[in-house]
């Protein structure tokens, strides 16, 4: 799964010489938490709704509504914007967007080309719900969490007992617990939990948690 399959096409964006309050207003109307600055199809910025609320006056302000609106009529996007800005190219995978946001605790990166150009813009949202997609949440099927040593074969010997009771995997993830140890979290149109967790079990594996999810 890339990018460019999960991003917001086309994205609302504002130019360096915007003003506050115009892109203050963009936000609001379309509920953004950040826009990217672009001048000439080209990313030079990103503004979030942080940088409008450090810019904004103090409520301690002695001016004016008139003079505060006069103020920031006038102040440009450019002198809040950040200009070293991250992003993204469109044929990078999902899993290289999320790792890029985690490590940089951002919620969100504009999109770009190959010739630098903005196409998009990937958020946490659209990250979520590639991984309910991913997962198969939304078709109701039942989580298996099972607990394995850390050794050659093992996804393949489960695997192999759903497939001898007919029931087509929706779903895998592993995970290595702090003690070495892992777990494989499956999903799958189970019909007979009981037979499956005996059979799993008789493999030498343990099975920690069975839930219908979805």
């Amino acid at each position: 799964m890339f990018v460019k399959d999960q991003m917001t096409v086309n994205p609302v964006s504002v130019t360096s010489t915007t003003t506050i309050a115009d892109a203050a207003e963009l936000m609001k109307k379309h509920r953004f938490r950040r826009l990217p600055v672009v001048d000439i199809g080209k990313l030079v910025g990103i503004v979030t709704d942080r940088d409008l609320r450090k810019a904004s006056p103090s409520t301690a302000t002695t001016l004016s509504v008139h003079e505060l609106d006069y103020l920031l009529s006038k102040a440009l996007i450019k002198d809040i914007m950040t200009k070293k800005v991250l992003s993204i190219s469109s044929d990078a995978t999902i899993e290289e967007a999320a790792l890029l946001m985690y490590n940089n605790r951002i919620g969100g990166v504009p999109v770009v080309d190959k010739n630098q150009d903005v196409v998009g813009i990937i958020t946490e949202t659209d990250i979520f719900k590639c991984l309910v997609d991913i997962m198969g949440l939304p078709s109701g099927t039942t989580r298996v969490t099972i607990r394995v040593p850390d050794k050659a074969g093992v996804i393949t010997e489960i695997s192999g007992i759903y497939a001898e009771l007919g029931i087509n995997i929706t779903s895998m993830a592993s995970y290595t617990l702090p003690d070495g140890s892992g777990e494989e979290v499956i999903r799958g149109d189970v019909k007979d939990v009981e037979e499956l967790t005996k059979r799993i079990e008789a493999k030498g594996y343990k099975v920690v948690h069975v839930a219908q999810i979805g």
